[in-house]
């Protein structure tokens, strides 16, 4: 995966683009603009010393920008989860981001209420009647015992 945030460029998309976490795609738009106009490489054309660190720069504000002004992609690197260079995983890119969106749903229309989350997982893996995952239960409360213990503790 990326570094903290989701950045592989060794700073959080967020710092790159000099915006909190909590910015709106307005936000985000706006000061993607004044730094791609600041850092665009053809401004420093003429100056070899500095076209490099622009071009560097204008790289990481547009990748910046690609994944924050996305919100699928900002939803996952908001969670962690997303790779930049990670292009063979497609499928699984696009159920994390099923799975996000589907969080938020039930979060904004109910409140975290886990059960609902794990209802939900239970109806995407095929619903079976089998399948449960009961995080109140306790692990040991229910453990049954194993048959050497059953038969006596014979060997």
């Amino acid at each position: 995966m990326a570094c903290e945030g989701g950045s592989n460029v060794g700073s959080s998309y967020y710092k790159v683009l000099g915006i909190r976490q909590d910015a709106s795609f307005s936000d985000i738009r706006t000061a993607y603009r004044k730094l791609a106009l600041k850092w665009h490489p053809d401004r420093y054309a003429r100056n070899p010393a500095v076209a490099g660190e622009a071009k560097r720069r204008f790289q990481q504000i547009q990748e910046a920008y690609s994944v924050l002004s996305d919100g699928g992609k900002r939803s996952m690197y908001d969670a962690g989860i997303y790779d930049p260079n990670d292009d063979d995983d497609e499928d699984f890119s696009d159920f994390m981001q099923e799975m996000i969106s589907m969080m938020n749903n039930v979060k904004d229309e109910q409140g975290d209420s886990l059960e609902d989350l794990q209802r939900m997982f239970v109806e995407m893996v095929g619903g079976r009647d089998g399948v449960r995952f009961d995080f109140n239960e306790s692990p040991t409360g229910t453990k049954r015992p194993r048959v050497n213990e059953a038969r006596g503790n014979r060997a």
